[in-house]
């Protein structure tokens, strides 16, 4: 690409472009009283620069002014005003050439270098955006669902798109987006933050579930209030906080915290001591549907239910969305949905144990 294609991409004039100025390019000022001195400097050297640069380009002034779509006078005028600036002859002109002084050919080898760079900074982004993915994606999900869902379909994304590199972080503290330099976070429950865009994956159900073995030996509870009466698991999150046991009684939502046998801050530990029969817990569908299909795990309170909350993966804008992130959400709720982990329909067709 010549230093005049570069220049005329830079500005956007061209042969289906019309430039009354350069002046049109200046950056608009807010400033009352005298004008902004840095302001005007600017102006004057962005519009003299990309004038002169085209000039020496073209060899001459009028085709310089062609090139960008403004008149020979403007050039000319660009081009003076940066020679007065800069307190230099750039320029030695007859009536039949146009060349460069010792000194504006020095000028043009330090100019030419910059310019080209600010292209290719604008090529990257208009790439990164519309172009083939690629680039870094840092994502964080919940041990759980990382684990279970997120990181098996991790390989069939990257054979897809090999040009973007993953980064997960599994981490059941609520994400950062800012600070933690996160692009896509995947979510569970309901969505309160109305400053993220958020889009469910699939439903998140809540099942209270036991091995045979534990239900053998103590039962199952019949009703909520028999669950004191029972070895619960319960789960601390990241905040120190025991999450809530969410209940559906008489319509309204009924949230508990069973006094526990054991406590743990990971979900595949909670659902490990719950196949080892040390006592009952209440886990997202996801990760016990297979369990309870096979008959490993049993069900139980189902008709206290609670309405379903979400899996989300969120990120934080859809204005200029980068195209590794596009593809990564499309491809995440496409594969994810695929997987079918409703388990509620499900459950209707296993024998439940009361």
């Amino acid at each position: 690409m010549s230093q005049t294609e570069v220049l005329i991409r830079l500005v956007g004039c061209g042969p289906n472009y019309v430039c009354a100025s350069m002046s049109d390019y200046a950056p608009r000022r807010f400033v009352s009283g005298a004008d902004d001195p840095f302001a005007s400097s600017f102006a004057t050297s962005y519009a003299g620069v990309v004038s002169f640069l085209a000039v020496a380009d073209e060899g001459s002034f009028a085709r310089a002014g062609d090139r960008l779509g403004i008149g020979r006078s403007s050039v000319s005028r660009n081009v003076q005003k940066l020679e007065a600036q800069l307190d230099t002859r750039l320029f030695l002109r007859t009536t039949r050439s146009t060349s460069l002084t010792r000194e504006g050919e020095l000028f043009y080898e330090n100019c030419r270098p910059g310019v080209e760079r600010i292209v290719h900074a604008l090529d990257e982004m208009r790439e990164l955006r519309h172009g083939p993915p690629r680039g870094q994606l840092r994502i964080c999900s919940t041990a759980g669902f990382g684990r279970k869902i997120v990181a098996p379909l991790l390989r069939g994304f990257h054979a897809q798109y090999p040009e973007i590199a993953l980064e997960l972080v599994l981490n059941d503290r609520l994400a950062d987006f800012t600070a933690d330099r996160i692009d896509v976070s995947f979510r569970d429950g309901r969505m309160e933050d109305s400053e993220i865009v958020a889009r469910q994956l699939i439903p998140m159900q809540m099942i209270v579930c036991a091995s045979r073995e534990y239900a053998r030996i103590h039962g199952l509870p019949r009703d909520l209030d028999e669950l004191a009466g029972h070895r619960c698991i319960n789960f601390r999150m990241a905040s120190g906080r025991i999450r809530e046991w969410e209940f559906k009684a008489a319509g309204l939502l009924q949230r508990r915290v069973p006094v526990a046998r054991h406590t743990f801050n990971d979900p595949d530990l909670i659902l490990q001591s719950v196949l080892d029969a040390q006592g009952i817990a209440q886990l997202p569908a996801y990760q016990v549907r297979d369990l309870l299909r096979d008959g490993r795990l049993v069900n139980c309170l189902m008709q206290h239910a609670p309405d379903d909350g979400g899996h989300y993966i969120c990120y934080l804008s859809r204005k200029h969305l980068p195209m590794r992130i596009r593809v990564f959400v499309d491809y995440m709720i496409e594969h994810t949905r695929r997987l079918d982990l409703d388990c509620m329909t499900a459950l209707q067709t296993l024998s439940s144990v009361e």
